[in-house]
C-alpha cells in the first residue's frame, strides 16, 4: 500500500485531502520543489505544480497525475471534481486564513471545506525502513561532525567558533545542518535555546551543544553537555542527575506508553532532586523530514509509542546564574523497546 493509500484510509470526516504544506507534499509524492499542492480521493491522485517545476516533478514525482498549473496557481482546483466529493479536508494547522479564503473562492460552492490537519502528520510518525535507514545515516554523520569539532577543545574557543566547526564538518561530510546549532556555555546554558556568542569559553564551566545533520531530507538531533576543564561538584550533580533521568527515561521508552507516561519518569527524578522549576520543556519529540513532529513526548503528550516511531529523550536542567545541562539522544522504537542511534558516550567529559 502507498504511502498516498494509507493516509487515504485515515478518511472519517472527508471524501478527499488537499496537501498543501510542503514537507507532507514530499512524503506523499517525492516533490523537492516549493510550490505545489496535491489532491487525495479514492480513484484521485493530482499533482499541481507550476511551470518552474515541471521537469521536477517529472523525475521525482510517483503515483500521482501531474500537472503544470494555470499562472493563478489555486485555479487549478475550480474545476474537475468528481460529483462524489462533498467534503474536501484541508491542512488548517498549515494554512493561513487568507490562503482559506482564496480557497474558498476557487473551490467549487457544492464542497465543503473541512479542517484535517495532522492526517499526513499521523502517518508519517511510523517510520518506512528506508526512512529509518536514513535517519540513522544522518546521525551517524552529526556524530563524526561532534567528534571533529570537538578535536580543539574547547577552553578558550567562543561558542560561535565551536558552532561554525560543528556546521562546517557537517557541511564537508555531505550533509547540512538540521538546525540552527546551540552551543551554550556558563551562564548561558541556563537557556535550552542559546544563541552562540563570542565570548571566549571559560574553563571550569558546563558547555552544551544540541546539533543536527540533515541528509537525502532526513535529519538528526543530538545534545551532548561536557566539562571545560575541571568544574565544581555543584555542576557535576546536576549532571548526574540529568544522565540518571535520561537512562531513566530511554530505560522505559518502548511501544504502549503515551508520550506523557515517559516523559513523568525523567520529570519525577528531578522533581524529587528539587528541580522540578528548571525542567520547563517536554521530554522530547519525534523526529524525520522535520526535526520536531509527532510523538511528543511531554506532559500533554497523548499518543501511544509504536514500533517505527523515531523520537528524541532528552531532559535538563537549567538553573539561572549558574549553568545548564541536557543530554539527548535519538531513539527508534522497535518490538522490544528501543535502539539509540546517538553514538557519544554520556560520561561528563573533561575537555581543555
Amino acid at each position: 500500500m502507498s504511502r498516498a493509500d494509507r493516509v487515504q484510509a485515515r478518511f472519517e470526516a472527508v471524501d478527499a485531502l488537499l496537501v498543501t504544506d510542503l514537507v507532507n507534499l514530499r512524503y506523499l509524492t517525492g516533490f523537492t520543489g516549493t510550490n505545489g499542492f496535491a489532491v487525495l480521493a479514492p480513484g484521485l491522485r493530482r499533482f499541481v505544480t507550476d511551470f518552474r517545476y515541471v521537469e521536477r516533478a517529472a523525475a521525482e514525482v510517483e503515483g500521482f497525475d501531474r500537472e503544470r498549473a494555470p499562472q493563478e496557481f489555486l485555479s487549478a482546483l475550480g474545476d474537475g471534481w468528481p460529483a462524489d466529493i462533498r467534503r474536501l479536508g484541508f491542512e488548517d494547522h498549515k494554512l493561513s486564513v487568507r490562503q482559506h479564503a482564496e480557497l474558498r473562492d476557487v473551490v467549487p460552492a457544492r464542497i465543503e471545506l473541512v479542517a484535517a490537519g495532522g492526517l499526513v502528520e499521523r502517518e508519517r510518525a511510523v517510520k518506512e525502513p528506508a526512512e529509518l535507514e536514513a535517519i540513522a545515516v544522518a546521525a551517524g554523520l552529526a556524530d563524526e561532525a561532534l567528534s571533529t569539532a570537538l578535536a580543539g577543545g574547547l577552553v578558550g574557543r567562543t561558542e560561535r567558533e565551536v558552532a561554525l566547526a560543528l556546521e562546517d564538518a557537517v557541511r564537508a561530510g555531505g550533509g547540512e545542518p538540521a538546525f540552527g546549532t546551540i552551543v551554550a556555555a556558563g551562564v548561558n546554558g541556563a537557556a535550552p535555546h542559546a544563541t552562540p556568542g563570542d565570548t571566549p569559553i571559560a574553563a571550569g564551566t558546563l558547555v552544551t551543544i544540541d546539533f543536527g545533520a540533515r541528509l537525502a531530507g532526513y535529519n538528526s538531533d543530538c545534545t551532548r553537555t561536557y566539562a571545560a576543564g575541571a568544574v565544581g561538584e555543584d555542576l557535576v550533580a546536576i549532571y548526574e542527575l540529568v544522565r540518571e533521568a535520561q537512562a531513566a527515561a530511554l530505560a522505559a521508552v518502548r511501544p504502549g506508553p503515551e508520550g506523557h507516561e515517559i516523559d513523568a519518569v525523567a520529570r519525577e527524578l528531578i522533581a524529587a532532586a528539587g528541580h522540578a522549576e528548571h525542567f520547563g520543556h517536554g521530554l522530547g519529540h519525534g523526529l524525520g523530514l522535520e526535526v520536531h513532529e509527532a510523538p511528543r513526548l511531554s506532559t500533554t503528550g497523548t499518543d501511544a509509542l509504536a514500533v517505527g516511531n523515531v523520537v528524541t529523550v532528552e531532559p535538563g536542567v537549567y538553573v539561572p546564574g549558574l549553568g545548564g545541562v541536557r543530554i539527548e539522544d535519538l531513539v527508534v522504537l522497535t518490538d522490544d523497546g528501543a535502539r539509540v542511534l546517538s553514538g557519544h558516550a554520556k560520561d561528563l567529559a573533561v575537555l581543555d
